[in-house]
């Protein structure tokens, strides 16, 4: 028996006025994966998110979740997802528990306290679980949107930019949680801007550019798009063998910095050093992260 993606979205559309905000964007997300969706501002990823959400309606293609379309079985694919949101949205009415049992309903269920809870001291919300919504700060409205999200139990994650704003404390929480709940079995699907999340997170990144994906591959593999490391050098002169001044440069510090691919020439560099009678009183090697991957890619796109 096959089973369906998790998502699965097929030459999506989606124009706003003189804007393409989606531009044939196809993509399957595994059951059990935890995904990043990369992209500067604009790249059409919270307009993605809006599709599979129901939010807004493609002008073409299509979207599913859980095998479940967004339009011809809206009711069964919203049940499949959990939306965190970009913006702080919350009813000014209500406490913390009163509006995660609101939420609740909205799903059919009753008599979820136990989940209710378990949710609020994951995120730290026990304490203020009889606060009104209008009393939190910006990080516990934040940790009200991710309760909200996760209250019916979804299979599928979608977390946009979820950290945005909030402190250190939350996001360790946060992701410990979210990691967990990505162990048992749920998908997530996340957007930030935050690229050493992704790296640490992600087992498979996608990358938007006007609309479009431009890159889509394991974390692992995107690494070893950039043949690019660097390396940091204190040494006790102040010049460097005449073949190297080139592709050396020095900061205010007196610290040497020097790109090469792999390091074979880092060993030339330092043989060269010693032959000049220089010698290094420090050595910093630096590895090629996710954001050098993004922006060469985005510049390449």
């Amino acid at each position: 028996m096959n089973v369906p993606p998790a998502i699965r979205v097929e030459g999506l559309r989606k124009r706003f006025r003189t804007t393409q905000a989606l531009d044939g964007v196809s993509l399957d997300i595994a059951a059990g994966e935890f995904f990043g969706l990369l992209g500067p501002n604009g790249a059409g990823k919270t307009t993605l998110i809006s599709i599979l959400a129901g939010l807004a309606r493609a002008d073409a293609g299509a979207a599913a979740v859980m095998g479940h379309d967004v339009v011809r079985d809206y009711r069964a694919a919203r049940r499949a997802l959990g939306v965190v949101p970009q913006e702080l949205v919350y009813d000014p009415f209500f406490n913390v528990r009163e509006t995660l049992r609101i939420q609740s309903g909205y799903f059919g269920l009753h008599r979820n306290d136990d989940w209710i809870d378990e949710i609020m001291h994951h995120l730290a919300l026990t304490p203020h679980a009889g606060k009104g919504t209008q009393n939190l700060s910006g990080g516990m409205k934040r940790r009200l949107l991710v309760a909200q999200a996760l209250v019916h139990k979804p299979p599928v994650i979608v977390l946009d930019e979820p950290t945005a704003g909030v402190d250190v404390d939350l996001r360790r929480s946060l992701w410990a949680f979210v990691s967990r709940l990505n162990r048992e079995g749920h998908t997530i699907l996340l957007t930030t801007h935050y690229l050493e999340e992704a790296q640490a997170l992600c087992g498979r990144i996608a990358m938007l550019k006007s609309g479009r994906i431009v890159a889509c591959d394991t974390t692992r593999n995107l690494l070893r798009r950039t043949h690019e490391h660097c390396a940091q050098l204190r040494v006790d002169g102040d010049a460097v063998p005449t073949n190297w001044q080139g592709r050396m440069q020095r900061d205010a510090d007196g610290v040497w910095r020097v790109n090469f691919g792999d390091y074979v020439e880092l060993e030339n560099l330092l043989a060269d050093l010693r032959a000049a009678g220089l010698r290094v009183q420090e050595l910093q090697l630096q590895e090629p992260d996710l954001e050098d991957v993004f922006t060469d890619i985005m510049k390449g796109a």
